[in-house]
């Protein structure tokens, strides 16, 4: 397998996501109301499975691994915009997480925040997705050797691996300080 293999594989995933997401806008704009459990779990989601472990490995790996190659402008354009891409998906995943808090809390406003924020991410994400599976993945392969595309696949498998301690360690930093409980002496 190539490494933009497992790349791929997770895009589909993500579209599977975006499906649900689209779905939940479409009820929402029906009825003018969305589960914010449901928005958790899409942020979720977004932040951990789409931006940090997907996006993560493009960053972190793979265009670490760009960076000094001598990529044509086009390819370093591309690149580039992805970065820009990647931020704009956190940006808006952040305006969501604030309209859904505001909604919680009784601001009925902040369902339109929810609904151009789900959409956004509706519209945003197959495009980006095309954009690398169509245009970048490939152009990109060209400048690896073999062996370079396979240390990538293993870095990529060892990110993942990583991922779960990752996840869980912030979820128990964040509980903590939320209820002010002293990290235990066995914290890392």
């Amino acid at each position: 397998m190539q490494a933009r293999g497992p790349l791929m594989i997770e895009h589909r995933f993500i579209e599977r996501m975006i499906t649900l997401i689209k779905h939940a806008l479409a009820q929402t704009e029906k009825t003018r109301e969305i589960d914010p459990v449901f928005v958790d779990k899409a942020v979720d989601f977004v932040r951990t499975y789409a931006d940090r472990t997907h996006h993560g490995k493009e960053e972190d790996i793979l265009f670490k691994n760009l960076q000094d190659k001598k990529l044509s402008d086009a390819d370093r354009r591309v690149m580039n915009e992805l970065i820009e891409e990647h931020a704009f998906g956190r940006t808006t995943t952040r305006a969501l997480v604030a309209a859904n808090t505001r909604y919680r809390n009784g601001d009925a406003s902040a369902l339109a925040d929810i609904a151009n924020c789900l959409r956004t991410l509706v519209d945003f994400y197959p495009k980006h997705i095309e954009k690398e599976d169509k245009v970048f993945f490939p152009a990109s392969r060209v400048y690896f050797t073999e062996a370079e595309d396979q240390a990538m696949l293993a870095a990529f498998w060892e990110f993942d691996r990583q991922m779960i301690h990752e996840h869980y360690k912030s979820v128990v930093d964040d509980l903590e300080k939320h209820y002010a409980v002293p990290a235990t002496a066995t914290s890392s």
